[in-house]
């Protein structure tokens, strides 16, 4: 009796060790600190969301704004919000990963690149200060240099687009006036900077209203360059070639620049050769400026020449523009062929014989 009680003992002890063993192989025991191994581990960053349900739906993935571009990812300013890291296997780095109330934001685009406005006579202008702006930490900066009254449409625009600059990124500025005036420049821009940043002011508007409680870091983007500037051609009535002398029309296209510098300030060249004096306007019309310029002579004709257009550090150049052609062939001085009108030939004259 005593033999069958102690394998009853023995067998109980048995079992018992064989159930602790399973519930430490399958995680069942709660207070476990990695029950994974290290797989599957979720590293909160700040206070733990404890209180989503199991079964509540992750937010939607965010979608990029159309005027979006790949860049640093930014989180909207409200308080509490917290990023979870969901640790991956060896040697991969952590994948963030949204938490309840929380979305990753792409920064909308910012104002594309070059080419740098010279500024020969310091003075502010619309380009110039678009170069300053460039840089997303000097928009109050460029704020204060548009003149308050200006009713210029592309001093506008800077000051619009210098407002947003700091209302998305928690400075300051104001969404309504920047709204007001995208609103009321529709179409108003006429230079290559004016363009650009008014495109780049309605991205930040879009922005603004698909995440009105969110500020971002804006940073100075790559790409195409806002302005293309050039010759784009040489007029000289059509043929495409001229004398020297004769004057031709330089056109330029999207300046980058004030264009009253460049007829104070700038250099015309046909062949390699300066001309004389600063450039002559003949017409302009936004960013598109017409020069006229004396063809000057030459060693050998004919000849096909470039034509450069330079200030300060710009310079546009047009190669084989137009053919210069030998000047015409003027009369060679001397006496004129045949016998002049009212002069009688001269002849043999009768003797004159004295009378007896």
């Amino acid at each position: 009796m005593a033999v069958s009680l102690g394998m009853r003992v023995s067998g109980l002890l048995v079992v018992g060790a064989v159930a602790v063993a399973v519930a430490a192989f399958t995680g069942g025991g709660s207070g476990t600190p990695d029950g994974g191994g290290g797989h599957g581990a979720i590293v909160t960053v700040g206070p733990s969301d404890s209180a989503r349900s199991p079964a509540s739906p992750l937010p939607p993935a965010p979608r990029q704004s159309p005027a979006g571009q790949a860049g640093p990812t930014a989180l909207p300013s409200t308080p509490g919000h917290t990023q979870r890291t969901t640790a991956s296997p060896a040697g991969a780095s952590p994948t963030p990963s949204p938490t309840h109330g929380n979305s990753l934001l792409l920064s909308p685009a910012w104002l594309p690149p070059e080419p740098v406005s010279p500024d020969a006579d310091h003075t502010p202008d619309p380009s110039g200060v678009y170069d300053g702006l460039r840089n997303p930490g000097q928009c109050r900066a460029a704020h204060d240099l548009v003149p308050a009254a200006s009713a210029d449409p592309e001093w506008r625009v800077i000051r619009a687009l210098a407002t947003a600059c700091l209302a998305v990124q928690g400075r300051g500025g104001s969404w309504d006036s920047a709204a007001e005036e995208y609103a009321g420049l529709s179409g108003k821009a006429d230079t290559c900077k004016g363009r650009a940043g008014y495109a780049v002011l309605g991205g930040l508007l879009d922005f603004h209203r698909r995440h009105p409680g969110a500020t971002v870091r804006l940073r100075a983007s790559g790409g195409t360059p806002a302005c293309a500037y050039r010759v784009a051609g040489v007029d000289t009535g059509g043929d495409g070639e001229a004398q020297p002398g004769e004057t031709v029309a330089v056109e330029l296209r999207d300046l980058c620049f004030d264009p009253s510098e460049l007829l104070r300030s700038g250099s015309v060249f046909i062949d390699g050769r300066q001309l004389a004096g600063p450039p002559v306007l003949r017409s302009q019309a936004g960013d598109r400026l017409v020069l006229s310029a004396v063809v000057p002579s030459l060693a050998d004709y004919p000849r096909p020449v470039d034509v450069v257009v330079r200030y300060g550090t710009t310079e546009a150049r047009l190669k084989h523009a137009f053919t210069v052609v030998a000047p015409a062939a003027l009369p060679s001085p001397g006496v004129p062929s045949g016998s002049p009108q009212r002069v009688l030939p001269l002849g043999p004259l009768p003797a004159h014989l004295p009378g007896p």
